[in-house]
């Protein structure tokens, strides 16, 4: 997965992750935090893709399972899971995700318009996409991937 060098002025860094064995990009300074959750508490009657609430470091942390958020099958490997640490509206979320991978500095001018042909699903919470060698990296809209639930979480 290398990316060409390019100024820092013309270019943007992700954080990468794995979901379902596709490629996703979360611009990095959306990331506060990578980390395994761990004593997840389920919170009754709570939207599908809330896996829980957790305690990091004394922070109330709201768990989305992106893999039900990507209208995914839950994992079967048995590998530990992700997240990844993100602030929205003032609030504390993990995106848990399958695994991360390596943080890419890469040109703005390679960030393209979402396929015609990307699932709707996908395409309503992502920013765009980056092709990568033989890879598509689509790019996660954190205000997507969290506005609307978190709306109706506060409701």
């Amino acid at each position: 997965m290398s990316a060409e060098t390019v100024n820092a002025s013309d270019s943007i860094q992700y954080v990468t992750v794995f979901i379902g064995g596709q490629l996703f990009g979360l611009p990095i300074e959306r990331v506060h935090d990578v980390f395994m959750p761990e004593s997840m508490t389920r919170v009754p009657l709570s939207q599908r893709e809330i896996a829980g609430v957790l305690n990091l470091r004394g922070r109330i942390v709201t768990a989305v399972d992106m893999r039900r958020r990507l209208h995914l099958p839950p994992r079967t490997d048995g590998n530990p899971q992700m997240a990844v640490g993100i602030e929205y509206r003032g609030e504390s979320y993990g995106l848990l995700i399958d695994s991360v991978g390596e943080v890419l500095n890469l040109a703005t001018s390679g960030r393209e318009s979402n396929p015609i042909n990307l699932d709707r699903r996908w395409a309503s919470i992502s920013g765009g996409v980056h092709r990568l060698n033989s890879q598509l990296m689509v790019i996660l809209d954190v205000d997507r991937v969290l506005g609307a639930m978190a709306e109706s979480l506060a409701a």
